[in-house]
């Protein structure tokens, strides 16, 4: 990563933290813990990848103004509770994430249940503020209709549950794409369309950035696999070989780490060459999907 482009994303992440902090609830009243709970959860950290690639597709197809602001803040917040469950002893029982205390760790179970809901629900709340801002914007509804269905039983939720349940068995190829295309596809593909559909980009863009989304999503879990068995806990900020110690079928447990390499490398091609063949460009936004893929952490 150059140090001219490291810049800009210290800079940009900034703007992005800024945008997520001015809609977080405030925690008042007597339900006040669990707001706590969402706020800590929130504010962890992290590399606000999905409000960023949202932000940065509106742009690249000349949106400029605040209507994508609270569905930054509401993907972010859909990020978060998908990972506060996945923390859980149910799930992947893990008791630190981003280098801190995961969720349930610093307020209980009971309460990174509830936390997690919260967040859920308070996601769909902050992005219908949208309707406030402009209240004559049709793609609105269309955006929060994709928000809805990314991240629910056909998209990131689906892909959470089928990931669950292949737990301890032998997963095809096939299988492991479905999961990994709902799981971590989903989301990534929901930010980018939000930010062309609130833009105004045409019906075969948004399928575009779709796609190249989708592409984006596969690389980036991928890399995740990799991370896992060839980075250590504090680079990566969480615990390392969690996958083999949860008996998880991974891109590396199927085709070794060579192959999954070089399957992030077709991949990240395939859907940098997708967005570069659209007639608008954002050099910002390419470069940033390249270093997700290649990331360290």
């Amino acid at each position: 990563m150059n140090k001219e482009f490291c810049e800009e994303l210290a800079a940009r992440t900034k703007q992005v933290e800024a945008v997520i902090e001015k809609y977080l609830p405030k925690a008042e009243g007597h339900q006040r813990t669990v707001v706590e709970a969402m706020n800590y959860s929130v504010q962890a950290g992290g590399k606000r990848l999905r409000p960023m690639l949202m932000l940065e597709t509106y742009r690249m197809f000349g949106g400029r103004s605040e209507v994508i602001e609270p569905f930054m803040a509401a993907m972010e917040m859909i990020h978060t509770y998908s990972l506060v469950h996945d923390d859980l002893p149910a799930m992947d029982n893990d008791e630190y994430r981003r280098g801190k205390k995961t969720t349930h760790a610093q307020f209980g179970e009971a309460m990174g249940i509830l936390a997690g809901d919260g967040l859920l629900g308070y996601a769909f709340e902050t992005a219908a503020k949208a309707f406030e801002l402009e209240p004559a914007n049709n793609q609105i509804g269309k955006a929060l209709s994709v928000l809805a269905q990314k991240s629910g039983i056909y998209g990131m939720l689906g892909g959470q549950c089928v990931d669950v349940q292949a737990e301890g068995k032998t997963v095809s190829e096939e299988l492991l794409r479905f999961i990994y295309q709902l799981k971590t596809g989903a989301l990534l593909e929901a930010s980018m369309m939000i930010g062309a559909i609130l833009a105004g980009a045409t019906g075969s863009e948004q399928k575009q950035v779709e796609q190249a989304a989708g592409e984006l999503g596969l690389a980036f879990q991928i890399q995740d696999d990799l991370l896992d068995v060839t980075s250590t806990t504090e680079e990566l900020g969480k615990p390392v070989g969690s996958d083999e110690k949860n008996h998880k079928t991974t891109w590396v447990t199927l085709f070794g780490v060579e192959e999954a390499k070089q399957e992030v490398e077709r991949l990240s091609r395939l859907s940098v060459e997708r967005m570069d063949a659209l007639v608008v460009k954002n050099e910002f936004l390419t470069n940033l999907m390249l270093e997700l893929i290649h990331r360290k952490k």
